[in-house]
């Protein structure tokens, strides 16, 4: 027993103290070194052109609306990361010695094993991909999914990502969404209500504001058209409320709600009417 020792102890010394072996192995570090710094030039040198096709793309009557722009980039980048990364590690496993022939048969068996269990990967993909195709919502866009409201970061043809206003961050398996409520495809309505204190003159009042709305599109470039005042909403013991509706772009009914109704306080100051509540 010894002696069977002796020899595979001095087969291993052999072979650890073999100048071959340490060349070898060193050989295959540097391939795999290289293999990788190839792997991250050209996803980094893909990106690049890829984002420069896009911008010219845009300039051209081919090109699609920015919103679907960047959902289209954000998807080409990441299937273009995945091939890569996944050449480059087959490469690394041929450099390895791995049997890539036999590894790709068997993945094959094991994924067909594993298919059953991976139904809901399958869903998600498939999801994803008639999100983008249909363009049901793009990067960018304000949307509500489920208990989950706030801007599109991304889409991958497995998770979309959200994020709401205070800065969470949301990551939504496609195959789970099955209702979008989209704010960002059409204009956005803003309505302001002006509370004006009962013994003031009303058609003063209203005279004023009117003029004041003609004069705000070409202030705030968010209004799309003139705002209208639509009238008395409501009348109180001590009050009346008039009610101002205007159309915006996508998504900023807020804040032109916000400047209206400095606006027309400053107005209503200067004109001396009293505002109420």
């Amino acid at each position: 027993m010894s002696t069977i020792r002796d020899i595979v102890g001095k087969k291993i010394w052999d072979k650890f103290t073999n100048e071959e072996t340490w060349l070898a192995w060193g050989e295959g570090a540097l391939k795999i070194m290289l293999t990788l710094i190839v792997a991250v030039i050209v996803v980094k040198a893909a990106k690049v052109m890829l984002r420069n096709f896009f911008h010219l793309r845009s300039k051209t009557r081919l090109g699609f609306s920015e919103r679907r722009e960047n959902t289209l980039l954000k998807l080409t980048e990441n299937v273009l990361s995945y091939v890569v990364y996944f050449v480059a590690l087959i490469n690394i496993l041929s450099i390895l010695t791995f049997d890539i022939k036999g590894l790709i048969a068997g993945a094959g068996v094991v994924g067909l094993a594993i298919g059953f269990g991976a139904q809901n990967l399958v869903r998600d993909v498939i999801t994803g991909f008639f999100i983008i195709f249909e363009d049901q919502f793009s990067v960018g866009d304000f949307v509500r999914i489920g208990t989950f409201e706030g801007t599109v970061e991304e889409i991958g043809l497995r998770t979309t990502k959200i994020k709401n206003w205070t800065g969470e961050l949301h990551i939504l398996p496609n195959g789970t969404i099955s209702q979008v409520t989209n704010f960002s495809l059409h204009n956005s309505i803003a309505i302001v209500d002006v509370t004006i204190a009962s013994g003031e003159n009303i058609e003063e009042a209203e005279k004023e504001i009117a003029d004041l709305l003609e004069t705000l599109p070409d202030k705030y470039e968010e209004i799309v058209a003139a705002p209208k005042l639509l009238g008395v909403q409501e009348l109180g013991v001590s009050d009346v409320v008039l009610r101002i509706t205007a159309e915006t772009i996508p998504m900023k009914h807020a804040f032109v709600a916000r400047m209206i109704r400095k606006e027309v306080k400053l107005c209503l100051d200067r004109s001396g009417v009293e505002m109420s509540g």
